[in-house]
């Protein structure tokens, strides 16, 4: 199999879950996706299948064959160890996305890993949830040499609407760390909204369609104030998930000399969620906490 380029950056995609298969198909439709891998084969296999691009054996495979790669797992270790699969198969000139949300210093230390082989690694969080990642509507918060941003353009513009250089490399995992905090702290306020609305008897899918559009809405508001009111939590952005992001967030507030009550009450009552079974399902499911601040409301179907 030949490299093909057809004055577009020919893209290799590692990391097919909720949101990463809907990335690659958006790639696919912008004709800039040559091939996948993912841990699980099968997985990587029906994709291909569906999208007729390649489904690599090999991470060295996928990035000898790709002009550019992009990855979206789930923690630093995962990403350090796909980039450790890539580097047989990378050469200068190459650009290594990551989208996942990870450490700023592990960004920094993998950009500095792949700089004297010429390759550019560039983080690339990405904010939306599964909905951005379905319409290629994400904001997308990079990090690294901004002439590197520039040639990786037209890959990020295939996957996101908002697509903004922050500086360098490591500044797009901080900007991503500022946005998880913003969502503790947001989530955390629809759901005690949400459980004071119910336990006034209010109308609630009126309520949200009406505060939707006010001054106090938000993201998390309208798009999971309904899962709230329904007493379901399909799984978007996972409460373990989002958890290990504080964490990361804790840690890089420890190294300025900081503890953030957001994320210290954020961690803890997920913490709870988790040891109840529930750290699979979208963090609205912190309204099962709420609701239990008000005794009129009973227990919650379950």
């Amino acid at each position: 199999m030949t490299r093909l380029l057809e004055n577009a950056m020919q893209t290799g995609f590692v990391g097919l879950g909720a949101m990463g298969s809907h990335m690659a198909r958006n790639l696919a439709a912008a004709k800039l996706l040559l091939g996948v891998w993912n841990r699980t084969p099968e997985k990587a296999q029906a994709l291909s299948e569906e999208l007729k691009c390649h489904a690599f054996p090999s991470l060295a495979e996928l990035a000898a064959h790709s002009e550019a790669v992009v990855i979206c797992v789930s923690a630093d270790e995962d990403v350090k160890s796909v980039v450790a699969g890539l580097e047989q198969g990378l050469s200068p000139r190459m650009i290594v996305m990551d989208c996942s949300t990870i450490a700023a210093r592990t960004a920094r230390e993998l950009s500095e890993r792949l700089a004297p082989l010429g390759v550019a690694f560039l983080d690339c969080p990405v904010s939306g949830g599964v909905e951005g990642a379905r319409t290629a509507s994400l904001a997308i918060m990079a990090g690294g040499e901004e002439a590197e941003f520039n040639r990786a353009r037209p890959v990020l513009e295939a996957l996101g609407k908002t697509i903004a250089w922050l500086g360098p490399s490591g500044a797009g995992q901080a900007a991503k760390a500022t946005n998880q905090i913003m969502c503790a702290g947001i989530i955390q306020a629809v759901g005690e909204a949400m459980a004071f609305a119910r336990a006034e008897g209010l109308p609630l899918e009126r309520l949200i369609d009406t505060l939707g559009k006010g001054a106090g809405s938000s993201w998390y508001f309208v798009n999971r104030a309904p899962f709230m009111a329904h007493q379901s939590y399909p799984a978007g952005f996972r409460v373990r998930l989002h958890a290990k992001d504080l964490r990361i967030c804790r840690e890089m507030a420890a190294e300025k000399g900081a503890t953030l009550p957001v994320i210290e009450s954020t961690l803890q009552q997920y913490g709870r969620l988790i040891v109840e079974g529930f750290g699979d399902e979208d963090i609205s499911a912190i309204y099962r906490l709420k609701a239990q601040l008000f005794p009129s409301l009973g227990p919650e179907k379950s």
